[in-house]
């Protein structure tokens, strides 16, 4: 994703509440499901607030270039829905689904009510995925989702349903499955500096080990990534979402 000296996030766009009618499975009798878009690509955003404005029953009530001005305007606008994109300058996705999630209350509000996060992204590994579900997210998609996949997502995403892409929900059931596969942090610690090309007794050094517990904990990692070797483990490591990629 881009960095803020890429260019600058714009002043958040508001649309006002009106619609045309498509043929896309709503008509302009169902509820209106009011829609912010999060993303820090301004051609994404456009994009998608134009394929969303098409349709009868949705309506963007307004834009953010970054997670920090997407937590202001769910505050602010009080959509049903969040499309939000992961990783953008200021704060990311994740950051900003934890805050929007747990915003104070209206005054006078009994119950705070919370907009539905789904997430759209292009990234799908497993780090990514967890931190979007742990932070509160009630769906998950690929930028690629076609378009009426995508509509769809967003009018169940309003009615409380989770929505997955289906690559996502494969990777999560296996994640969730596997939790006590996880390697601890001291396995991750090593694996990345076994990355960083270092050998078992400069790891040693590094991290005021012996040799034979850094050995240990290499053995137990390729064991959790069902590998026999450093160079796949790393590899897999990076594939999971376990090390950063290149």
């Amino acid at each position: 994703m881009t960095s803020p000296t890429d260019h600058p996030a714009p002043s958040p766009t508001l649309h006002p509440g009106t619609a045309a009618a498509t043929a896309t499975g709503a008509t302009p009798s169902d509820p209106q499901v009011r829609v912010l878009v999060v993303d820090d690509h301004p051609v994404v955003r456009s994009g998608l607030v134009g394929m969303l404005t098409a349709e009868p029953d949705l309506v963007v009530v307004g834009e953010a270039g970054d997670g920090h001005e997407g937590v202001r305007l769910a505050r602010e606008l009080r959509p049903d829905v969040v499309l939000m994109d992961l990783r953008m300058p200021v704060l990311d996705g994740v950051g900003a689904t934890s805050e929007i999630l747990a915003g104070p209350r209206s005054p006078g509000e009994a119950r705070p009510t919370r907009p539905r996060v789904v997430v759209l992204t292009t990234y799908e590994t497993d780090t990514d995925i967890l931190r979007a579900v742990e932070a509160g997210a009630t769906g998950y998609l690929l930028k690629d989702t076609p378009r009426d996949v995508l509509v769809a997502a967003i009018r169940a995403a309003a009615r409380g349903e989770t929505v997955l892409a289906p690559t996502v929900a494969t990777r999560l059931v296996t994640s969730v499955r596997g939790a006590g596969e996880r390697l601890t942090p001291r396995e991750s610690q090593v694996l990345a500096l076994v990355a960083r090309g270092l050998s078992n007794p400069a790891i040693g050094r590094e991290l005021f080990i012996s040799e034979a517990t850094v050995k240990t904990h290499l053995l137990r990692a390729f064991a959790k990534l069902g590998v026999d070797d450093r160079t796949r483990a790393v590899t897999v490591a990076i594939e999971r979402g376990i090390l950063p990629g290149a």
